[in-house]
């Protein structure tokens, strides 16, 4: 189609598409095509050009009834200077609204350039300015609107009704032109607000950072837990409620307390004590004794987490054995809790009264033990 622009086929919809599927073809095509979002493309220019052709043409249903009646003559011979075939006075020519009956004639397509000339004139597009031929001379007193018996004329198809639909057609167009520019307005907008969201997190994320502090505790505070006052490497002093039965190597989270929304991390150190010491979930401890209460037992009083206990002892009690105290030892997180298992350890007095070395001396007149007798040498 060399002299025919076929509007269908610029706004990509087929000849029987409804109104409505046209102009969602043109604003599609209008918002990939706008010169606000392709600056400097002179390709995409031109054909936005062409879109708003094409929609003037076909979003107006006379002019679209008009193209299609007169678009099957595309092939007409006789343009371009060539003598062709005459055609019957369409009804009102150039003026879709008009009721005025003309009088038939012919139409010379030797008038015309190409046939896009020819649309142009019959369609009202755009102002049409040519030379008078010698066809032109039998029709001067016709009454048709292109006919003149002048050797030159400017026609303007237009009348004041079209001028009126012309008016309509590129007020609408406007509305659609605001409608897209808004469009690509608001997506611009969000895109520029999903940016400053996107870069509001990432630096959220390298502002936000969790730390790990370390914190120790002697075995009673890690055994029974409670409210401890921390002083962080930042400066901060922070009160914390820890929890009961710690121990080493535990971390223990605080939400939020870290840098810009971070947690902090405790990392729990239990100090060593000088008599308990824990094995797993049992509390291990060296009890001392006199000879005298490892030779005749008795009750004696024992240190535990949780206080003072009274254990019995057996007589003959031997440096080295383990008592156990049931259910003393460290808890173990499920509810349980472990033993408490007593060493004894029989200690000898380097220095004595004159009592007891009195009374030692009687001792060994009397006593029958000989730890010596039975040696194998």
């Amino acid at each position: 189609m060399q002299n025919f622009r076929n509007y269908y086929l610029i706004l990509g919809v087929p000849k029987d598409a409804t109104a409505d599927e046209i102009k969602k073809a043109y604003r599609r095509l209008a918002r990939q095509l706008h010169p606000d979002v392709n600056p400097g493309d002179k390709s995409a220019e031109d054909r936005f050009k062409d879109i708003n052709e094409a929609y003037d043409i076909l979003s107006d249903i006379d002019k679209r009834a008009q193209y299609d009646q007169f678009s099957k003559f595309w092939k007409q011979k006789g343009f371009q200077g060539k003598q062709g075939v005459r055609l019957p006075n369409f009804k009102s020519w150039g003026n879709s609204k008009s009721t005025r009956k003309k009088p038939a004639e012919e139409v010379d397509f030797s008038d015309y350039s190409d046939f896009n000339k020819f649309l142009d004139q019959v369609l009202g597009r755009r102002r049409e300015v040519r030379m008078a031929t010698a066809n032109d001379a039998p029709r001067a007193a016709s009454y048709e609107p292109w006919s003149t018996a002048s050797k030159k004329t400017s026609y303007v198809a237009n009348s004041r009704e079209d001028r009126r639909d012309m008016d309509d057609r590129e007020i609408r167009r406007d509305m659609d032109d605001r409608e897209i520019r808004r469009d690509i307005v608001d997506r611009e907008i969000r895109r520029d607000m999903d940016d400053r969201e996107m870069r509001r997190e990432t630096v959220d994320r390298e502002i936000r950072r969790d730390i790990e502090a370390k914190l120790t505790l002697p075995l009673e505070r890690a055994y029974s837990g409670g409210t401890e006052r921390i002083r962080l490497e930042d400066g901060r002093s922070i009160e914390v409620n820890m929890p009961p039965a710690m121990v080493s190597g535990q971390r223990i989270r605080l939400r939020n307390q870290g840098i810009g929304g971070g947690d902090l991390y405790l990392k729990i150190t239990v100090s060593p004590h000088p008599f308990f010491r824990l094995e797993m979930s049992d509390v291990c401890c060296e009890l001392p004794l006199t000879p005298s209460e490892a030779v005749l037992g008795g009750d004696v009083e024992v240190p535990t987490l949780d206080g003072l206990v009274r254990m019995k002892l057996p007589p003959g009690v031997t440096s080295g054995k383990r008592l156990r105290l049931a259910n003393k030892g460290y808890p173990t997180g499920n509810g349980d809790r472990g033993d408490q298992l007593v060493e004894i350890q029989v200690l000898i007095p380097k220095e004595i009264s004159e009592e007891e070395r009195e009374l030692y001396e009687k001792l060994r007149q009397v006593e029958s033990f000989k730890p010596r007798q039975d040696l194998s040498v």
